[in-house]
């Protein structure tokens, strides 16, 4: 008997992204979905693809997955985002490994796009991201934004990537980079951490140099170039934040 597969996303709001993905993971044993609220018709489109859907509060990334989690039944899990589409390639290479595992968890390449252009370059490809993984072997960790999935086991590694779609236009280029780094600052001042202006031009001084710089975000052109401006902001603003928090920007 072959393993059973369950995907697990968690949403808000995304209406314009949520049936290609949902509809590049139907093959799966089962789809979880857990939303926060949406104000659209997300919940609609992932009930019409027999997904289970959960409606809840909003707690922060790591939390919300883990709920997410709770609710997978099958052997192994596959965890992604709204705007990310699992490839025919992948899919394959998913169910032969999971015919005949030799890891706990595996990572896969991410192929990410930047306003309709796929980057090679500025760190984003190839981007390895742990995402499938047998169930009880994992869990994500428990912070408001940049959760890290926590394997206990062996990692492996695929070779077919998923396509990722985080930003079509730059008002969510925006709006993201504002949120990230709010929850960001958030975590930071909680865990005892402070910041000053100083901190703040520093950081966002090497996104843009790590960006462009040393990992030749340059060879994407002219979307390489914003790519990293838009790095070195959200850097910028989440030591900025932070500094706020830390009382210090006023001094």
């Amino acid at each position: 008997m072959k393993p059973a597969l369950s995907v697990i996303l968690i949403t808000c709001n995304e209406s314009a992204n949520i049936a290609d993905c949902l509809e590049s993971v139907k093959w799966a044993d089962q789809i979880v979905v857990v939303d926060s609220g949406s104000r659209d018709d997300t919940v609609a489109i992932c009930e019409r693809y027999g997904a289970q859907v959960e409606v809840t509060d909003w707690p922060g990334y790591g939390p919300q997955k883990n709920r997410a989690l709770a609710r997978a039944t099958g052997d192994w899990v596959l965890s992604i985002d709204a705007d990310e589409r699992v490839t025919p390639e992948s899919r394959a290479e998913i169910e032969r490994v999971l015919a005949a595992p030799d890891a706990d968890a595996y990572e896969l390449p991410r192929l990410s796009s930047y306003l309709g252009r796929p980057m090679r370059h500025g760190g984003w490809w190839p981007d390895h991201v742990t995402r499938l993984f047998r169930r009880g072997a994992a869990r994500f960790s428990d912070v408001r934004v940049h959760e890290a999935l926590l394997v206990q086991g062996r990692t492996g590694r695929l070779q077919h990537h998923l396509v990722h779609h985080p930003f079509r236009r730059l008002d969510q280029v925006i709006g993201k980079m504002d949120a990230y780094s709010s929850a960001a600052a958030a975590t930071m001042a909680e865990r005892g951490r402070s910041a000053g202006l100083g901190s703040a031009v520093l950081h966002g001084l090497f996104a843009f140099l790590r960006t462009y710089i040393l990992r030749a975000g340059f060879l994407d052109g002219r979307l390489g170039f914003v790519l990293a401006v838009s790095n070195a902001e959200g850097a910028y603003y989440k030591y900025l934040k932070l500094a706020e928090l830390s009382g210090r920007l006023s001094r």
